[in-house]
């Protein structure tokens, strides 16, 4: 179990996502939330590599305001959409641009997690494929005008309004949230597990 495993260390989590926040404290974590102010480019790179390297300057980045024993936890979502990567929208018109495409179409959804722990640093990334419903212009508008599209990668957010538009999904439904416990899990084990001893 995660708060086990966690139990005794300075835990960090370098987000200023509310649905990291709420997911950690559904495992019974209670980290200490401290924001990174870093740039996180779109570019020519494919979206496992920039939601890893986004990741890991977020850990870095908050990493020297806290002793090397601390336990620190970074991570990014993007979605690709026929090739093309998408992050958070900036306008309500980029919200809608952004779920015209996705309107109809599978999609995928990538996250990555990095942790920083004394002098380790692991970072790996989740994908899930996620597939929406054909959109008319007034569901477009009418989700848009809640306002949840506006701080998620892709536009939508798959724990609220935007569950209504999702017909299937494959892979961690939390890595879709924008953190993919398992993945966390199996990391966090990796770290702060002793290996067990095998007899010879």
């Amino acid at each position: 179990m995660l708060h086990n495993l966690l139990n005794g260390y300075e835990l960090v989590l370098a987000s200023a996502s509310p649905r990291r926040q709420e997911i950690f404290n559904m495992l019974g974590l209670n980290p200490l939330v401290v924001v990174s102010d870093v740039h996180e480019p779109i570019d020519h790179r494919p979206p496992y590599t920039l939601v890893c390297t986004h990741a890991k300057h977020k850990a870095l980045s908050v990493a020297s305001r806290f002793s090397s024993s601390a336990v620190i936890v970074a991570a990014d979502t993007l979605v690709q959409v026929e090739g093309l990567v998408l992050g958070k929208p900036q306008t309500k018109e980029d919200a809608k641009r952004y779920l015209e495409m996705l309107s109809g179409k599978s999609h995928q959804v990538y996250t990555g997690v990095c942790i920083l722990h004394k002098s380790m640093q692991l970072t790996k990334y989740a994908k899930s494929i996620v597939t929406f419903q054909k959109m008319i212009e007034s569901e477009i508008h009418d989700y848009v005008e809640t306002k949840e599209p506006a701080d998620k990668a892709g536009a939508y957010g798959i724990q609220g309004y935007g569950c209504q538009f999702i017909t299937g999904i494959r892979g961690c439904y939390f890595n879709v949230m924008g953190f993919p416990v398992n993945l966390f899990y199996s990391m966090i084990k990796e770290l702060l597990q002793p290996p067990l001893n095998k007899e010879i």
